[in-house]
């Protein structure tokens, strides 16, 4: 494999790169928890013992039981068994599936594939208004409600608390997309969800493992076929040394991703005042405030996002452009449109764990140029 052109990789949005515990412990597994966990021989104990220390991991992150955790083969597949498997459960009830306008695609994809998909519209820095989603949710026939705890392009935080006390008045289950946030913010304190999905890569852990947890009581049924492998929920022999890998990845966080995460909720800060004073007609998007620690988007008037990201590539910036799930789609991102935001020229910024405020000074000064370069060749400046 060639060596990447870029230096600072700034998209951790797409995947944070894997920490070096993580990469450890997945070595270590290999080599001594790699056996089926179903097994009584020793490569098969120490597995089952790896998937289970992994599972308490995971549920004391999110308030949960370890016996309600069970790994997916990504995060998308966590959010598509959530939905379909709820959905599927709660025939009776009704058809309709409530989601916010900005939720994750693959959320939006498996709410219209299962039922009847209707979609709350939100203000102009990413937040559902409380009100309307009563409304929709309290609505007759509604299966299942589904909202990310914060927005993975422009990291914007929702009220999920207050969502999930109202969709627990309304005997409405919830399935709850952490996967901006897990590892970033404290989940631990239980708030009436009735399914969790996550993904390990996106805080260092392997790209292979999603999360996915259902509470004891949530009506759900799995809506594929599957075996005796962890309780009937996901078929196959699970990777353990993935698994146990991502485990120890969010245990990383869970130590010391609050120090790490004031550092970014800083240099985010430092980027959101920056780019503004020093590109003329940019709009950053999402709330200055309210927000996970790690996440930007700003779009730049008369600036094409890729030519702009590839341009940045050049001068050894990873960054990301257009929509969160599709590298090479001339689609806008559909958070940005729904938001009422500048849909064109726009640059996603996600910081690592390494990332230094060195690094970040360097973007800021090689950006205006660049973007006085590339406007320049369309006549504006």
């Amino acid at each position: 494999m060639a060596h990447p052109v870029s230096e600072v990789f700034l998209d951790s949005s797409s995947g944070e790169p894997m920490v070096q515990e993580a990469r450890q412990a997945w070595l270590q597994a290999e080599q001594a928890g790699w056996g089926d966990p179903m097994r009584l021989h020793r490569p098969g104990r120490l597995a089952a013992q790896a998937l289970d220390q992994a599972r308490e991991v995971v549920a004391a992150a999110v308030g949960a039981r370890p016996d309600e955790v069970i790994f997916t083969a990504s995060g998308v597949h966590a959010n598509h068994a959530a939905v379909a498997g709820l959905a599927l459960g709660r025939r009776r009830v009704g058809y309709r599936i409530v989601t916010t306008a900005i939720d994750h695609s693959s959320v939006l994809t498996a709410a219209a594939a299962a039922g009847t998909h209707e979609a709350v519209q939100v203000d102009h820095e990413g937040h559902v208004d409380l009100d309307r989603w009563a409304r929709t949710v309290e609505t007759a026939g509604t299966a299942l409600a589904c909202i990310q705890v914060a927005n993975h392009e422009v990291g914007t935080l929702q009220p999920y608390a207050e969502v999930a006390e109202i969709c627990q008045h309304a005997e409405v289950p919830l399935v709850l997309d952490a996967t901006a946030a897990l590892g970033r913010i404290d989940l631990s304190e239980p708030t009436g969800w009735s399914a969790l999905t996550g993904w390990a890569g996106a805080f260092g852990g392997p790209a292979t493992v999603g999360i996915l947890v259902i509470k004891k009581n949530a009506r759900w049924r799995a809506p594929y076929l599957t075996d005796d492998y962890q309780g009937g929920r996901w078929p196959g022999v699970p990777d353990v040394p993935a698994i146990y890998a991502g485990a120890v990845a969010l245990d990383c966080w869970l130590r010391s991703g609050r120090k790490v995460g004031e550092r970014q909720h800083d240099l985010v800060d430092q980027l959101r005042t920056e780019i503004v004073q020093r590109v003329p007609d940019v709009d950053v998007a999402g709330d200055p405030v309210r927000r996970v620690p790690h996440l930007l988007t700003f779009s730049a008037l008369y600036v094409d996002g890729e030519t702009l990201t590839l341009e940045l590539d050049k001068a050894g910036f990873a960054v990301a452009s257009g929509s969160a799930c599709s590298a090479s789609s001339e689609h806008p991102s559909h958070v940005l449109a729904a938001m009422g935001a500048l849909t064109h020229g726009n640059v996603r910024i996600g910081l690592t764990w390494a990332t230094t405020a060195a690094e970040i000074d360097q973007f800021l000064a090689i950006l205006p140029p660049i973007v006085a370069e590339i406007r320049a060749t369309v006549g504006t400046s």
